[in-house]
């Protein structure tokens, strides 16, 4: 395992509770949010008096569906309170929404479960600029270990989330770029954790929450908070019970992110790197597949271990699945992202040439989809799914959680870069050969922007993809766009000294 895995002294940080990693887990990708949210639903709902439930989020929309009726988000976790259930909840405080950020749905959130009888608290322990983009449930069953589970990946308990294999988008949709439409369609990807695993996830959670530190040293925060009651205080947890039992035959390694800050975490009072160490040994060790689907791909410093394996392996091939229009609107938004994507893209394309292949799904209408996956397949053998994006920002900055499986027999790995091939390219039948899939790609992309090319007549060609062509920004928008790049979109949380060194 320690091939592929940190051991303990690479992760870097001997602060922490958490394993190096466990092994005897059961690990199972929910594509999609609405599939995600069909596993939840239930799960919750089953648990009862002296159960615990835990979660964070980078943001949380209280009216939510997450089935087909009125089960939204807050009925259901304040009906778990009210049933006697522990639920305690961490989301970040968020930036004023005339940014495009979400306090207001957060506090919301927050207030219908203290109102239940839960906690839920809004956590700014950040850097400036920063965020909380960890995105994670745990269930725990006093008695009935067998039913617990967690939940880890990309999906928000929020608006626009909600989408399906189908990516018509979430009816509760949320605003983004008006090239996705009304209801932006949205790919995204969440595990299901049970084993000792879970165990680890609870003590990702337990080691936020009782960190002593005030939840915001921002005086209007705190005037704030005061003046409208706000619970700013962490009621102790239950006590941790042990790892449940082994449930399958994964071995799972927790990946994180925590930045370095001048009054750090007791946990990680350097930060936490381990998202970037780990992708870095195993992106060192490909030599025929690199399957990525990511949200930004923006940064050098990042790109940097892909652009390197690349050149390593004259054999080695990237596919990367990337949204093709930056999410947010406006000038500020927009050109920046381009410019990171832009500098990326370059450097992996000088190191890999035509081995280099990026696409973009679209819907059966033409509409672009919105990739918010974070999926990294490598050789077919370490998978990751998880909170963090290929960018500086997620590797150094802002807090991230990303779980990195191997199976003995290979099987997981596969299988998930199979399940993902399926459904940007329209049918079941996806040749295992991970070069011939990438061939597979090739050819659905190009029949796709051809019959696009051609006036969009006569049938549509299966498949969803569409080759990516990088931007390429005037001298002038570069120049602009690099200052708010690395000042807002992609700022660096690493130390001066690792910054100056290079390294993570």
């Amino acid at each position: 395992m320690s091939d592929w895995f940190l051991t303990e002294d690479e992760r870097g940080n001997p602060h922490t509770r958490l394993l190096p990693w466990t092994d005897g887990n059961a690990v199972r990708p929910l594509v999609d949010g609405r599939a995600y949210y069909a596993e939840l639903l239930p799960a919750v709902n089953r648990m009862v008096r002296g159960d615990l439930l835990l979660f964070t989020d980078w943001r949380g929309d209280p009216d939510e569906r997450l089935g087909a009726g009125d089960e939204t988000i807050s009925r259901v976790l304040c009906a778990a309170a009210e049933r006697g259930v522990v639920v305690k909840g961490l989301v970040w405080r968020s930036h004023w929404d005339r940014l495009q950020f979400s306090e207001e749905e957060n506090q919301h959130l927050g207030d219908a479960i203290e109102a239940a009888g839960g906690e839920c608290l809004r956590d700014m322990r950040v850097r400036a600029g920063g965020s909380h983009h960890q995105k994670f449930v745990v269930l725990r069953h006093p008695g009935r270990p067998s039913l617990d589970v967690a939940y880890v990946g990309g999906i928000d308990l929020c608006h626009g989330r909600g989408d399906d294999s189908q990516h018509s988008g979430d009816p509760q949709a949320v605003a983004i770029a008006p090239v996705y439409g009304d209801r932006a369609p949205w790919h995204d990807v969440q595990l299901e954790l049970r084993g000792p695993v879970v165990g680890q996830v609870e003590a990702t959670f337990r080691e936020r929450w009782e960190d002593p530190a005030p939840l915001s040293r921002n005086p209007f925060f705190v005037l704030h908070d005061k003046l409208f009651h706000e619970d700013t205080h962490a009621d102790p947890l239950p006590a941790q019970l042990p790892d449940p039992a082994p449930a399958g035959d994964l071995s799972v390694q927790l990946l994180r992110t925590y930045p370095y800050r001048r009054r750090g975490y007791p946990f990680a009072p350097e930060g936490e790197r381990t998202v970037a160490r780990g992708y870095r040994k195993a992106v060192a060790r490909a030599e025929q597949l690199i399957y990525l689907e990511d949200q930004y791909l923006w940064s050098p410093q990042v790109a940097g271990c892909f652009a390197d394996a690349l050149r390593e392996h004259p054999g080695l091939h990237l596919v990367a699945v990337v949204p093709r229009y930056p999410d947010q609107p406006g000038a500020l938004g927009r050109f920046p992202q381009l410019y990171g994507r832009e500098r990326a893209l370059s450097m992996l394309h000088n190191a890999g040439g035509d081995r280099l292949h990026v696409f973009s799904p679209e819907n059966a209408d033409g509409t672009p989809i919105y990739v918010h996956a974070k999926v990294c397949v490598v050789d077919d053998t370490w998978a990751t799914v998880g909170s963090d994006n290929v960018s500086l920002r997620s590797w150094t900055h802002d807090s991230e959680l990303t779980c990195a499986v191997l199976d003995p027999t290979g099987a997981y790995a596969r299988d998930l870069r199979l399940r993902l091939a399926r459904e940007h390219l329209g049918h079941d039948d996806v040749p295992d050969d991970p070069l011939a899939a990438v061939e597979e790609f090739e050819s659905s992309a190009r029949a796709l922007e051809a019959w696009h090319a051609a006036g969009r007549r006569g049938p549509r060609p299966p498949g969803r993809l569409r080759p990516y062509e990088s931007p390429h920004l005037s001298a002038w928008t570069s120049r602009w766009s690099s200052l708010v790049y690395r000042t807002v979109h992609d700022p660096d949380g690493r130390p001066r000294t690792m910054r100056r060194a290079g390294s993570f």
